[in-house]
């Protein structure tokens, strides 16, 4: 079996699909996906530039494709990943939690455990189960205040919801 530059395309595709494991941001699997296809297209015996030229073109269609389409396909809904920190979470309660291997205490947004401190005591430590009120972040500190029962319209009583 003599070397073709299609197998030369073929593992870097390869590599490129295995490297999206790691990822989750289907970038990757767009890139090896286009070096398949570049591939295909080199075993129709296509020099170097040409080569080159039908991946960018397979990247620029599948890029977008793979990101904009596939991507909501694997990430659960109601989540807004990358807002964290910006703002969003402003004012929604939280339930403190207690990290197994420290002890600390903190709240999951968005699925990633902060730690936190209370605005008006300072406090970094809570009692588990403890509803808060989100303020803001400082560095990777959640800054809360505890819950008042005026925080929560008389029509959310029971559910953990932003301010009105």
């Amino acid at each position: 079996m003599d070397w073709n530059p299609a197998y030369t395309w073929l593992v870097l595709a390869l590599l490129l699909s295995l490297g999206e494991l790691t990822s989750g941001a289907m970038v990757l699997l767009a890139l090896g996906i286009a070096a398949a296809l570049t591939a295909a297209v080199t075993a129709l015996g296509l020099t170097l530039p040409w080569q080159l030229l039908s991946m960018a073109i397979f990247t620029g269609v599948l890029l977008p494709l793979c990101i904009m389409v596939i991507r909501p396909r694997f990430s659960p809904r109601g989540v807004a990943y990358g807002t964290t920190g910006t703002g969003v979470e402003k004012g929604n309660h939280y339930t403190t939690l207690q990290r197994d291997f420290d002890n600390a205490t903190g709240i999951k947004v968005n699925g990633d455990f902060y730690r936190l401190r209370d605005l008006d005591s300072g406090e970094t430590e809570l009692p588990t189960g403890t509803t808060v009120v989100f303020r803001r972040f400082e560095g990777t500190t959640a800054l809360v205040t505890l819950h008042q029962p005026s925080d929560i319209a008389p029509q959310d009583d029971n559910s953990l919801r932003k301010e009105p």
